[in-house]
Order: structure tokens, then sequence, then C-alpha cells
């Protein structure tokens, strides 16, 4: 990769080269991927509003192929920190979904033991390093693993993604400053839905991709299309070898946008009805099933095989999370190291 000084637009690499050059194991993996997310989440906001989930919780529908185009360029070794809306990192590394969805509802058997909740979800053994609430918080973190795997001299490379509001807060910049000056093997996803609570991107942000922040630190820089799953594979592809090789991190801003608001609090004011259909018009998953099949890699019902797979995963993790048990009161305490 590059270094680019400024980026004009959303690049379009010719991805299609990679229905051929990628397993028919692989490609299916995605589309399975990106469709149990979608139904998680479906699922996790009918669990809310019947009453069964605490707390809040921070959809992620309509931008699944981004994390599953990211996350399908890693090894099993290599490591990801992610944030608040992080459902979807956390299925495309691979959670066990009824794990999952107890730690969503408050299961003691959750991955957190129901600590952690929709925020927190973190499977270490898997190589998910959880997440933080705090906008931005898990971005230095990342930096200190990425010194901690540098150091080791470990072949690992560590996946950080964050959203365009973070990318305004200082430890931002500090972070990427560090990770340049030091070579760390990390790259910095930027899950860019282009809102932040109530304020689209432009009104923050005076440069027309968040992408262009990179030539400031040295680092290659690129804006894709997070709707398009082989799109992002490929850009985020050349970035993790690039880490690996030893070479430094770098900056992905994966343009995408949510369907759902901020958070289950949010009534969406911000936000045109127009503006919100037409990008679903643009679903990332309907548009990936028309590649398959138009590139002749599936048929229409072996990719909605897959898609009806998917959701009948979800519907039983979600059966069998809400039969275990609540957290007891004499050990609420346990694991939780603030109060």
């Amino acid at each position: 990769m590059t270094v680019k000084s400024k980026v004009d637009k959303v690049a379009t690499p010719n991805s299609q080269h990679l229905l051929k050059e990628l397993p028919h194991e692989k490609l299916a993996w995605m589309l399975q991927r990106m469709c149990e997310i979608r139904y998680f989440e479906e699922k996790a906001e009918d669990l809310y509003v019947r009453g069964l989930v605490h707390g809040t919780m921070h959809l992620s529908i309509g931008q699944e192929a981004g994390s599953v185009g990211s996350i399908a360029t890693l090894r099993p070794e290599d490591l990801i920190i992610h944030h608040h809306r992080g459902h979807g990192h956390t299925i495309a590394k691979g959670a066990n979904l009824t794990t999952m969805m107890a730690e969503f509802l408050g299961k003691e058997t959750g991955y957190c033991r129901g600590r952690g909740g929709s925020m927190h979800i973190a499977d270490i053994p898997g190589g998910n390093l959880g997440a933080t609430g705090v906008v931005g918080g898990g971005i230095p973190t990342s930096v200190g693993i990425a010194l901690a795997l540098q150091m080791r001299r470990s072949t690992q490379v560590l996946l950080s993604y964050f959203g365009d509001g973070a990318s305004n807060e200082g430890e931002f910049h500090e972070s990427l400053n560090m990770a340049s000056t030091w070579k760390l093997p990390v790259v910095f996803i930027c899950d860019n839905n282009q809102y932040g609570m109530s304020m689209h991107v432009s009104k923050v942000t005076n440069i027309k991709n968040i992408s262009e922040r990179a030539a400031s630190y040295g680092i290659p820089g690129i804006t894709v299309d997070g709707n398009d799953v082989l799109a992002v594979y490929e850009a985020v592809t050349q970035a993790v070898a690039y880490a690996r090789a030893g070479n430094g991190p770098s900056l992905i801003d994966c343009l995408s946008y949510r369907w759902r608001g901020h958070s289950k609090s949010d009534r969406n004011l911000y936000r045109t009805h127009e503006e919100i259909e037409e990008w679903k018009r643009k679903c990332p998953i309907r548009r990936f099933k028309q590649v398959l099949v138009d590139g002749v890699v599936m048929t229409g019902d072996e990719v909605e095989a897959i898609d009806q797979a998917a959701k009948a995963a979800i519907d039983r993790a979600a059966e069998e999370a809400q039969t275990f048990p609540e957290p007891l009161p004499e050990n609420m305490e346990d694991e939780v190291y603030a109060l």
C-alpha cells in the first residue's frame, strides 16, 4: 500500500476477481456470517422490545459487510478490539452464538458472566479482546496491544475498530502517531456510518474522507465502500499484509450506514425517512447475494439456504440463552473490577 496524501473519492477496487480466487467455502462463510449478524441484531431488537434486555444497545444493521469483510482476512491467532456497536465484529470473529446471546441477555453463562452485556462482549481465547463504551477508548488500548505483539516478535496482527465520531478524539490522533512512529502491527478501521448521536459527520469534520488523515502520520489510508464485502476484504487484506511485514499501521475508512438510531433511546429526528430508505436499498447482504448469483458462484436457492440456516442458528441461540440462569445477588460483584 502506498501513502495517499488525499483521497478524492471512495475507492472501488475491481474485486470481482475474488469470486474466482476465494474458495467457495470462504464466500459461503462470508454470506453466512453477514446473515447471522443481521438476524442476531433483529432478534436483539425484538428481545429488547419484550423487556428481556437490561440497559441499552447499539445496532449495526446495514453495516454487516464491514465487520465480515475485514475479519475474513485474519488468521485464527490474529486479534481484534472493537467498540460499543460491536455485535458484528464479535460474530465475524467466531463467537459462540448461544454464549454471546446469553451475555447480551445478562445471563451467568455469557462470555462475561452477564456483567458486560451488549457493549462489552469479549472472547479472549477467540482473539476478540472486547470493547469499551467510551468513544474512541479502544484505540490507545490497541496501540498498547500492538506494541506487546511487536516486542514479543509475534506475527499476529490486530484490527482496531472505532466509529467516525472517534476520529475527532485526541486519542485517535495520538494513537495513530505513536503506532506510525513505532511501525506497530495494527490496522485502524473506521466503521464510518456517517452519523454520531445526532449529527452528520460533515458537520464536525472538515475533510471529505476520514482516510485523508492518514497522510499526517505517514501511513497508508483508503476510503472503501463499506457495503461491498469483497471491496472491504481486498482493502484490509493489503493492510494486514503490510502490517504483518513490519511496515506499520494503515487507516481504512469503511463507509456505510446504520439503519437504526444511535441507540435504543435515539428517536432519529435528525435524519429523513427518505435517506434511510435510500440506504436500505443498498443493503450489503442483498448486494452480496446478487454478486454470488450473477457470478455463477451459487444459485439463488443456495444463497437462500445459507440465509435460512443463519436465521435458524440465531433462533436456537436465543431460545437456549433465555433458559440460562441470571447472576445471583451474592456473586454479582465477582470479576467486576470497578463499581
